[in-house]
């Protein structure tokens, strides 16, 4: 294993090896001693293709999280929203499936979403904080701020992603 950095801090990638043969394959997800986070809540994801979820952040008890595809492709997309980091409001994106070769870390204090490209995904995803329906706020997928570049433009959305708030909106929560 190892950690591979990005151009935002915090955020990073665990480069890992798929052990494969006639039977399937073997991968490790994470180390200890690559992630000192403390996850307490592991979380299973199902989506078609076309669904997006999120961007969705909690304001209080933030978690961070690490993500793994388990099947299918998905663009990730994460945006910076820690008020005294550099990078605030930086959108990061990132193309993963369950071919790739590493899982993805991402540090409390960011929106985070995802859109399924392949027929299916499945992603699995562990948690540093339990979800909280108060503490819950999403940012919505397309501000114009945020110029995130979606390969489609009408995404399956949930009532709740439909509603997000604009970046303007949300700053001024956090």
């Amino acid at each position: 294993m190892k950690k591979i950095k990005t151009k935002i801090k915090g955020l990073f990638l665990i480069k890992t090896k798929i052990y494969r043969d006639n039977r399937g394959f073997f991968k490790e997800v994470a180390k200890r001693k690559f992630i000192k986070e403390n996850f307490i809540f592991d979380c299973l994801s199902s989506s078609k293709k076309n669904t997006l979820r999120g961007l969705h952040i909690q304001l209080k008890n933030s978690q961070a999280k690490l993500i793994t595809v388990v099947q299918g492709k998905i663009l990730d997309v994460v945006v910076d929203l820690r008020k005294k980091s550099k990078t605030f409001g930086k959108v990061f994106t990132l193309h993963i499936s369950d071919n790739s070769e590493f899982s993805f870390f991402i540090p409390a204090g960011f929106a985070h979403g995802f859109l399924c490209l392949s027929k299916k995904c499945t992603i699995y995803y562990k948690c540093t904080h339990y979800q909280n329906k108060n503490s819950e706020q999403t940012l919505s997928w397309n501000d114009k701020k945020l110029k995130i570049k979606w390969p489609i433009k009408k995404p399956i959305l949930s009532k709740k992603d439909k509603k997000g708030l604009s970046f303007e909106e949300i700053k001024k929560l956090i």
